[in-house]
Formats: C-alpha cells, sequence, structure tokens
C-alpha cells in the first residue's frame, strides 16, 4: 500500500503523511521530477561510482549520467524505478538491505531527501551504507538544520480512500552527526549549505 499511495503521488495525486501524533503534511513527491535547487552541493561531489539509496523518480541518478558518472538508483517502488529508467538512468527495484550490486566498490553514496531517515534507525543505514562504499569513500546526505531534535516518528500515507501501514522515518540534524559518525564507522564530517539545504559528507 505504501508503494501503490508514493506511486500516485508521483503521477500527481494528492497523497498525504500522517503522523502517529495527528498531525498531517503534504506529500508533494513531483517536486522531484525536475532538479531542485542545491543539488548541486551534491551532484559535484561525485567522481567516481555513485549509489543514489532511495533514488526515487531519478533525478541525481540521471544527472549523474549525463555527466559521465556511473551511477545506479537503488528504490523500493517500481514506478519510480520505471521513471529512472525511462529518463535514461540506471536504476534497480530494490531494498537497501538487500544484495546489491558493486558492494564496496562505490566511490560515493548518495541519501538525498532526508533519505538518512530510511527504516528509521540511521545507526543501522550508515553502517550498511558503509558497507556498500569501497574504503575512503564518502556517503553525502541531506539532513536538517543544526539544532533541529533528532527524532524517530511512526508515519503512514493516505490518500483518496486508501491508508497506508504505519511505518518508522528518522529525522536527522547536523548537531547529530559527530555522535551518529563515531558509533557507524565513520571518521569525517564536513557540513555546509546550499540553497536553503544542509548536507553533510560522511567518510
Amino acid at each position: 500500500m505504501i508503494g501503490r499511495l508514493y506511486e500516485r503521488s508521483l503521477a500527481g495525486a494528492e497523497v498525504e503523511v500522517e503522523y502517529a501524533d495527528g498531525r498531517t503534511a503534504p506529500l508533494d513527491t513531483t517536486r522531484w521530477l525536475a532538479p531542485v535547487d542545491g543539488d548541486e552541493a551534491m551532484l559535484s561531489r561525485c567522481h567516481g561510482p555513485t549509489l543514489d539509496v532511495g533514488s526515487g523518480p531519478g533525478r541525481l541518478t540521471v544527472a549523474l549520467a549525463r555527466r559521465g558518472v556511473a551511477a545506479l538508483g537503488v528504490d523500493v517502488t517500481p514506478y519510480a524505478v520505471h521513471l529512472t529508467r525511462r529518463a535514461g538512468g540506471r536504476a534497480i527495484c530494490r531494498n537497501v538491505f538487500e544484495p546489491l550490486p558493486g558492494a564496496g566498490r562505490w566511490a560515493t553514496a548518495l541519501l538525498a531527501d532526508g533519505n538518512i531517515g530510511i527504516g528509521g534507525d540511521p545507526d543501522a543505514l550508515l553502517r550498511r551504507v558503509r558497507e556498500l562504499v569501497r574504503p575512503g569513500g564518502e556517503v553525502i546526505a541531506e539532513v536538517r538544520p543544526p539544532g533541529t531534535a533528532g527524532r524517530v516518528e511512526r508515519v503512514r500515507l493516505r490518500g483518496r480512500g486508501l491508508t497506508g501501514a504505519w511505518f518508522t522515518w528518522a529525522t536527522v540534524s547536523v548537531s547529530d552527526l559527530g555522535s551518529l559518525a563515531g558509533r557507524t564507522g565513520f571518521t569525517r564530517v564536513e557540513a555546509w549549505k546550499e540553497a536553503g539545504r544542509w548536507f553533510a559528507s560522511l567518510r
């Protein structure tokens, strides 16, 4: 059901995120169908084979391919993978915790658009991504501004009479990165802001 609602959102249907405390917010996935201000902050650092985790419709995967950078998108939604391939990018429909091509050989892994929150456990996700990048590799993540409270929340999608199952999602801020990196095997953290968005590099 989560996948169906996400696909509907990509196709332009009105879908919202419902939080366990009763809050709601629109899920506007169509904004990921085209370049977003600040994307260059991630793209300019991808000089070798790049794994785009939670790639969605693949705007970053496709942008890298057009620059001549080998890139692979990974997403659990078949329609998102279809959109990536249709636009000229390479993508597979798979969970990041499942076996993936090139494990241990990727130069860079991207966690854009807050995807460091996938699964609601940033520690587990970063440990997994560390297995996927090569020694000295880099993880580039989009995070929340300094001072934002990190949290794990139960959310679900709903729209047009359909309601998805509850799942967990994490929020990670710049302020969380030092301890998070130390727990997950990274030794260097750099953070910066571009176009109102915050990014971090973990090595």
